[in-house]
């Protein structure tokens, strides 16, 4: 006798026929979302803790954006840079009003924005630093993501992320993530840049020793180099700061941002630096297609004023505090560190719990939704509007197969 074959099973046998294997996903079939739930295609409802990565911190489908993006598109979606569009230049303008920096260039995708400061660093290293031609280097940090392009994970450590993509793009210099004396080892004449994660969340949550980043600063002062720090994941409120470099008191000199950026519904990114490195792009130097497009600056416009007007970011600061503590307290022989800041936190496991996937695939059966990362760690990034009660719901369930076998 054989058993019905359930939608979500139908779906996913689908995708295994005609998509590439390039990801390892949950087996949960998503089809509707509002605030931090998810519904599957059975109809089964869920706590989203991962939140897109961080890309939807103002909620699933927020009422605003939504009517922000289906306004713009009635009205005019796509102009590309050839020519202007009205809603280009306001974004630009309170995008440097929230952050204080004097330029944004934006583009789609947070790989794209990264791409956007390695050329914009390569430029300053030339023009305005006296590297000679092609002799820029980059210093990044073991453990970092920061995108999926080939000069991207050429300077991963991850063999996952770059087994069999090579040649890789050179001008980048690798250094143990925290360790400020190898990277005053590394630096010379030709380092133009330092291109670092605040906090590494791919990495699992990582969050740097004290007075790492303010060592960056002053080594980046001192020797005439560029620090540009990848906030994708962890900027726009994720860790109670608008920006996870305000923990270390440091103004970085160029921000990669994205994935929040747009709450998750349009994919737009920026780059962020003050004129003196903006001004290295000239016409033809970069640009994209859809960079700037009016629907992605209506949306990522909302999104902002969502960040702001319901105060996601004090909220993160608050309520991640209370996650923490709460996480914390579980009491659990497979637990050997908690890590965090804000609502983003990292729970590594001993390698004899025997992975973080199988917890996953547990707290899915219980409702909630949250992804494993470099095998061992479960990673927590549920919305910025979660709400008290809803972490209380969490935490009982976090505790409850946590302390199972």
């Amino acid at each position: 006798m054989t058993t019905a074959t359930t939608k979500s099973e139908s779906l996913i046998a689908m995708e295994s026929t005609y998509g590439a294997h390039n990801y390892h996903p949950l087996d949960v079939v998503l089809c509707k979302g509002e605030g931090t739930y998810v519904w599957d295609v059975e109809g089964n409802r869920y706590m989203d803790f991962l939140a897109a990565y961080s890309a939807v911190n103002q909620g699933h489908n927020h009422p605003k954006i939504v009517d922000a993006l289906v306004k713009q598109a009635s009205e005019l979606a796509l102009t590309s840079r050839a020519f202007r569009n009205d809603k280009f230049p306001p974004l630009l303008k309170k995008i440097n009003g929230m952050t204080g920096f004097d330029k944004a260039l934006l583009m789609n995708s947070g790989a794209e924005a990264v791409e956007t400061a390695i050329k914009a660093s390569r430029k300053w290293g030339y023009e305005k630093k006296g590297i000679a031609t092609d002799k820029a280097e980059i210093i990044t940090f073991g453990g970092n993501f920061h995108g999926r392009t080939t000069t991207i994970v050429g300077f991963s450590d991850d063999p996952g992320a770059n087994g069999g993509f090579g040649p890789f793009t050179p001008g980048f210099v690798l250094v143990p993530y925290g360790d400020l004396a190898g990277v005053k080892a590394a630096a010379n004449e030709n380092t133009c840049a330092i291109l670092v994660e605040p906090i590494q969340g791919e990495g699992g949550v990582v969050i740097p020793p004290e007075g790492f980043l303010q060592g960056l600063r002053a080594l980046c002062d001192e020797q005439n180099i560029l620090l540009i720090v990848d906030e994708i994941q962890s900027g726009l409120g994720r860790t109670g700061k608008m920006f996870a470099f305000e923990h270390a008191g440091i103004r970085p000199d160029g921000v990669t941002i994205g994935k929040a950026l747009s709450g998750g519904l349009y994919p737009v990114s920026a780059f962020l630096a003050d004129d003196a490195l903006m001004d290295v792009f000239k016409p033809g130097n970069h640009g994209s297609t859809y960079g700037g497009n009016p629907l992605a600056c209506a949306v990522a416009s909302a999104a902002l004023d969502v960040l702001l007007e319901e105060n996601l970011i004090e909220k993160s600061a608050t309520l991640g505090e209370y996650l923490i503590k709460g996480v914390r307290a579980i009491k659990s022989k497979h637990i050997k560190e908690v890590r965090g800041s804000g609502l983003w936190i990292g729970i590594e496991l001993h390698a004899e719990a025997g992975g973080a996937r199988r917890f996953c695939e547990r707290f899915q059966e219980e409702g909630m939704l949250c992804k494993e990362t470099h095998e061992h760690t479960i990673r927590l990034a549920p919305p910025l509007v979660v709400t008290k009660e809803q972490l209380d719901w969490a935490l009982e369930r976090l505790g409850k197969v946590l302390n199972e076998d």
